[in-house]
């Protein structure tokens, strides 16, 4: 704002005492003070109010009215209420450094001319961070990015002292000038997908670590079902209480969420050539093509997806699916577009950390391609070491990339929706992604057999008998445990024998008497007192091998 319209401000009951000519500075803020010398506290184009508590003479006009002209401030304010009229000697030293100079009417209070002030600073601050933002928007409607959302998010820190992070739906920071704790974000995620949810209108507000406020904005390009959108969108959080803002300030951010949607729109083209190599790669694999023409294909996809990577990257294949009650939302879109969010590095901001992965769908389900920067090797030797160690830097894990999804993602879902996912070992060559391409789907069958919203298993699970036991039935699974494992829970009930327990440890002991015996801390002959017991009550014989293997289901069944 301008000194003259403070001037012109009836309300502030200002007369100017001197420096007519400067009335077209620009105010930045206010301070108020009766320290000797205020410049340290100062930044420049202050309007300087006082009360002259530090005058003790006409000598100390000079030196005061020079560290302020020295700070640049805009103008200096004195009280009347104290004192009375400002003195002479002040208003010459005003003039002497071209300094404007204000009486403030007894009646008047600081305070009321502070705020009003900051009141005027601040929608001025906003008005020309709208411009700006306008400004930005316009240009990246009708060619290339300034900057992405870092740009924006710097005009809101700068202009508007704002400190914002722009999240994806899983947490991954996208966007902001300081990183946020993994907890932080991935708590933002979730309640911005259960607000979501609700239809409540943004800005969504949030208490995390301690009280921390949060207010969040939800960045969407288009009104659509929101469950189309919810599992991968972005949204915008600002440290601060979005309840105390007012209509222009809340208008301003929503704009600032439409600007990071345009660059969202952006991304979402961009990842048109990886979705289209993506189902190339993966109709070639499911057609049966030889494996020279796959990897033909692969050689093409590898610049694009592992740009200056040394040597052919190993592959991993993931397969997901969402469900929602009713099924009047497309399954395979949504666990495409969730796919691309959630296998982007969760250790790696920006919008490009996810320009790796490619994702196609097909009927109900997404298949993600993700390559693997080179084949793991052993730090000493220097062997591929892909097919044994699971742990190496980047290969992506079922456990782990349960961690990440379920918290957020479960609060997106919400009573109505599910999510299945399922992981492929890393594989070195088109040979390999047939059969990368079966594990993830066998996978992710064993994942929706089980309980919960969100549900994912890897390829390890598959060479075990953890993988035919979700698809039991039932009933069968009652009746086979029942058979064989309630005479045992009476009979414990009824003599606290601890059969049960004995004959869990018999089992993992593989049927070793001294080892069973001292695990259980028993003597060998009660423990064969007991693995008789066992044998009478249920007609079986725990030395045959059939009998314990019907004996281990049943246990891990029940």
């Amino acid at each position: 704002m301008r000194l003259r319209a403070l001037l012109e401000t009836e309300a502030l009951g200002l007369r100017l005492l001197g420096g007519e000519e400067e009335l077209d500075r620009t105010v930045r803020g206010v301070m108020t003070t009766d320290l000797r010398d205020p410049s340290r506290y100062l930044t420049g184009g202050e309007l300087v109010l006082t009360g002259l508590a530090w005058r003790r003479g006409p000598r100390d006009s000079e030196p005061f009215v020079r560290l302020l002209a020295g700070a640049g401030v805009a103008a200096l304010a004195a009280g009347e209420a104290e004192l009375g009229p400002i003195p002479e000697d002040l208003v010459a030293a005003c003039v002497r450094h071209r300094l404007p100079l204000f009486a403030v009417d007894e009646k008047v209070a600081f305070a009321t001319v502070t705020e009003y002030v900051v009141r005027q600073v601040s929608s001025g601050r906003a008005g020309d961070l709208a411009a700006v933002v306008d400004r930005h928007r316009r240009l990246m409607s009708s060619g290339p990015a300034g900057g992405g959302p870092d740009a924006v998010l710097g005009l809101l820190g700068s202009d508007l002292d704002l400190r914002a992070w722009v999240l994806s739906s899983v947490g991954r920071q996208i966007g902001g000038d300081r990183p946020l704790p993994a907890q932080v974000r991935a708590e933002l995620a979730g309640a911005q997908q259960a607000a979501a949810r609700t239809a409540r209108p943004a800005p969504h507000r949030v208490a995390v670590q301690g009280g921390r406020v949060y207010s969040l904005f939800p960045v969407r390009a288009a009104d659509t079902d929101v469950r189309a959108t919810v599992l991968s969108d972005w949204f915008l959080a600002v440290e601060a209480d979005a309840g105390e803002w007012s209509a222009e300030r809340l208008d301003l951010l929503h704009g600032v969420t439409q600007l990071i949607a345009v660059e969202r729109e952006r991304r979402d083209a961009a990842r048109t050539v990886r979705r289209r190599l993506a189902a190339e790669v993966f109709e070639l694999v499911r057609g049966g093509a030889p494996p020279a023409e796959i990897g033909a294909r692969l050689r093409a996809a590898a610049p694009v997806l592992v740009p200056g990577a040394g040597g052919a990257p190993h592959w991993q294949i993931v397969v997901a699916r969402v469900d929602w009650a009713g099924g009047d939302v497309p399954s395979g879109p949504v666990a495409q577009a969730l796919l691309e969010e959630a296998l982007a590095d969760p250790a790696e901001s920006g919008p490009d950390a996810a320009d790796r992965i490619a994702v196609a769908h097909s009927d109900d389900k997404a298949m993600a391609l993700v390559p693997l920067p080179g084949p793991p090797q052993d730090a000493a030797s220097g062997e591929d070491t892909s097919e044994d160690s699971p742990g190496s830097t980047g290969v992506l894990h079922a456990d782990r990339l349960l961690e990440v999804l379920r918290g957020p993602l479960s609060r997106g879902l919400a009573e109505d929706g599910r999510l299945t996912i399922g992981v492929s070992a890393a594989v070195h060559s088109a040979e390999g992604l047939r059969g990368a391409l079966e594990e993830a789907r066998h996978a992710r069958r064993v994942a929706a057999a089980r309980p919960g919203r969100v549900c994912v298993a890897g390829h390890e699970e598959l060479a075990s008998h953890v993988l035919l036991l979700p698809f039991v039935p039932d009933d069968v699974r009652r009746a086979f445990t029942a058979r064989l494992l309630d005479p045992l829970r009476a009979y414990d009930r009824r003599h606290r024998a601890e059969l049960i327990p004995t004959l869990e440890a018999f089992l993992e002991c593989d049927g070793s008497w001294t080892r069973c015996a001292t695990r259980l801390h028993l003597h060998v002959n009660t423990l064969r007192y007991r693995i008789g017991r066992i044998e009478q009550l249920t007609g079986r014989d725990l030395s045959r091998l059939e009998d314990k293997l019907d004996f281990f289901l049943a246990l891990r069944m029940s």
